[in-house]
């Protein structure tokens, strides 16, 4: 039987957001009991709180939605690749070791222990050449565990720009703690919230 990998963090009160953005609430608008059979809560939060994939309209004015992009991106053949340990930016000397043959898609593991209670300002993130380089091997979707795949301070966002260039998807906030540097299945699809800058997904990993 092939192994599942869930690589989605808890999404609870306390999961980490940046600095500004919404977190995580749940209010009960019904109960069980006299005169109604279920429960029914509402829920407030970023759509960038724990696994999520951004939307071209994150990072460009002109991209589209969450709920238009296709995809063919957020399922198939996968590769993890560990750099932990590697500073403020994976450079592509980084993953030299795990370049030959890549599938589509490409997972980074930044972290020992990805942080699922607090932000963490000095998040690892993707140098642009490491972007670019993966992007002229034919990957489509790049992932990591940290936050986002630009340092948390960035301004001009200049990975998130490669992949506006490229046409990549992209995969922030995964959960890689136990996961084996190697190959994969990836299925992690999100929502189709047709005016939504990024999507919530339920990333998993499977054995092949």
């Amino acid at each position: 039987m092939k192994k599942l990998w869930d690589i989605s963090p808890p999404v609870h009160a306390r999961s980490p957001v940046f600095p500004g953005d919404t977190a995580y609430s749940q209010q009960w608008v019904a109960s069980i009991g006299p005169g109604c059979p279920v429960n029914v809560s509402a829920i407030t939060l970023s759509p960038h709180v724990g696994a999520h994939a951004d939307a071209p309209l994150h990072y460009d004015p002109e991209g589209v939605a969450i709920g238009s992009v296709d995809l063919d991106a957020f399922i198939g053949p996968c590769r993890v690749i560990h750099a932990i340990g590697c500073g403020p930016l994976v450079k592509p000397e980084h993953i030299a070791h795990a370049m030959d043959g890549l599938p589509p898609r490409v997972l980074l593991r930044v972290y020992e222990q990805m942080p699922k209670d607090q932000f963490d300002n000095a998040l690892p993130a993707f140098a642009p050449e490491t972007v670019m380089l993966l992007a002229d091997h034919g990957v489509k979707l790049i992932g990591i565990d940290s936050a986002s795949i630009d340092p948390a301070d960035s301004k001009a966002l200049d990975s998130h720009q490669v992949i506006r260039q490229r046409g990549l998807r992209v995969l922030e906030n995964l959960l890689l703690d136990d996961v084996p540097e190697g190959d994969y299945e990836l299925i992690a699809l999100p929502l189709k919230l047709t005016t939504a800058d990024a999507s919530p997904v339920r990333a998993v990993l499977r054995s092949i």
